[in-house]
């Protein structure tokens, strides 16, 4: 690109030159023609009118007394009727310039100029319009190449932008070059590494999110299977399946809601449900864990709450807690149950040591775990929460209490001519 910018700027210069080198040349040698012709026709009218003084003054009129008076490489010629011919100068060779005037009492005055004069005057005006145009063809090339070098330049880094982003480094550069074409390529190549760098980034989180959050549920599933396998009795292994397939439907729910949240974390797809429901599932799937550790988990509270919000989702984030306690807790887990306001709350506490002090503002914040967990879980239980209009918070740090608070749906109460039909 700089060869072809440099070539087309020193073309449009060379053909500027052409035009006006070649008119500036025609006109400057026709001026020095003219310029000569003029100067040995006055020449020629100068003498003519010197020696019609000198005849009227009868004063004599020799070639010296004239040569005084006319010099240079001009020739002159005076012919004076009845005197012989008197020649001034040197006669020129070659090719002359040549102006003839009469005089008022008859003479005749010749004066001539060698033209190689006027050529060596034209040579040296084309010399200096050849210097000319060669400082104009050096500073067009030195501008050509500051110009292709302007411009290439950014191309370059731009074409470097965008094999960054082919290969996998969406970093925006934010670098621009005054030049508004080039400046809005360079936006759409930001833009677009933005994009990237926030596609990339949740297809990551996703994947964290998903390895995170199958953990659990893939274990409980396996130790069903294996219990299925170990046993002959047709009524536990009917009891183990079944639970098996609700933990595989739980399984289905957790992926698809990790993928809803990945494309969109404010997708909710609330439903009113029994919040006894989710606990007593929660118990069930969690007690061989806690009873293999050597802890008890227990509910207590209000019951027959209904709330409004995703059963899965409030699932994984009961799952989240109850796995945090099992894992960093110590004693007894707790779920409560209570009220407030128009909101049901679902308390997760445990007897251990609770959280740190240096993390009870970043608990929920992605990597930030105390005990070398990947710090994922309260991070990815408060984005579920939040999916459906819920909040997920800490209420203690020592012993902890995290509330899941929920948007409560009153039980309706029948009347008595509903109680009287069931009846």
């Amino acid at each position: 690109m700089r060869r072809r910018l440099i070539q087309s700027t020193l073309a449009v210069v060379l053909v500027v030159i052409a035009v006006f080198g070649v008119s500036l040349v025609i006109v400057e040698t026709r001026t020095i023609t003219a310029s000569a012709q003029e100067r040995v026709e006055s020449e020629a009218v100068r003498l003519a009118s010197i020696v019609d003084s000198r005849i009227l003054a009868a004063e004599r009129i020799t070639a010296d007394l004239l040569g005084d008076q006319f010099g240079g490489d001009q020739y002159a010629v005076i012919r004076i009727p009845g005197r012989a011919p008197i020649e001034v100068g040197e006669r020129p060779d070659g090719d002359v310039i040549e102006a003839t005037r009469t005089g008022e009492e008859g003479e005749t005055v010749t004066v001539q100029e060698p033209r190689s004069a006027v050529t060596k005057e034209v040579a040296r005006t084309l010399l200096i319009i050849g210097a000319v145009a060669l400082l104009a063809v050096i500073a067009a090339v030195l501008l050509a190449v500051r110009q292709a070098n302007r411009l290439a330049s950014p191309l370059t880094d731009l074409a470097e932008t965008a094999e960054r982003l082919g290969s996998g480094d969406p970093r925006p550069r934010h670098k621009r070059y005054a030049v508004p074409e080039l400046d809005r390529v360079a936006d759409v190549l930001d833009a677009s590494a933005e994009r990237i760098a926030r596609m990339l980034t949740a297809e990551r989180r996703l994947a964290a999110d998903a390895s995170h959050q199958l953990r659990t549920p893939l274990t409980a599933l396996s130790m069903r299977l294996e219990e299925i396998t170990l046993t002959d009795d047709p009524d536990t292994v009917k009891e183990e399946a079944t639970i098996a397939l609700a933990q595989v439907e739980r399984l289905t729910d957790v992926v698809q809601r990790l993928l809803t949240n990945s494309r969109d974390p404010r997708t909710g797809s609330a439903v009113t449900f029994d919040i006894d429901e989710v606990i007593q599932q929660q118990l069930a799937e969690w007690r061989p864990a806690y009873r293999s550790a050597g802890r008890a988990i227990v509910s207590s509270g209000k019951r027959h709450l209904h709330a409004v919000g995703t059963p899965g989702a409030v699932a994984q984030v009961l799952a989240a807690l109850i796995e945090n306690s099992l894992m960093h807790g110590g004693g007894t887990v707790a779920l409560r149950t209570r009220v407030t306001g128009n909101q049901a709350v679902i308390e997760v506490t445990d007897e251990g040591p609770g959280v740190p002090a240096d993390l009870g503002s970043r608990i929920f914040e992605r990597a930030i775990s105390g005990r070398n967990s990947t710090g994922i879980g309260l991070a990815v239980a408060r984005d579920l929460a939040e999916a459906d209009g819920g909040r997920l918070e800490m209420l203690q740090a020592a012993p902890p209490v995290f509330g899941l608070f929920l948007s409560r749906t009153p039980v309706r109460k029948e009347s008595p001519e509903e109680r009287r039909t069931v009846r």
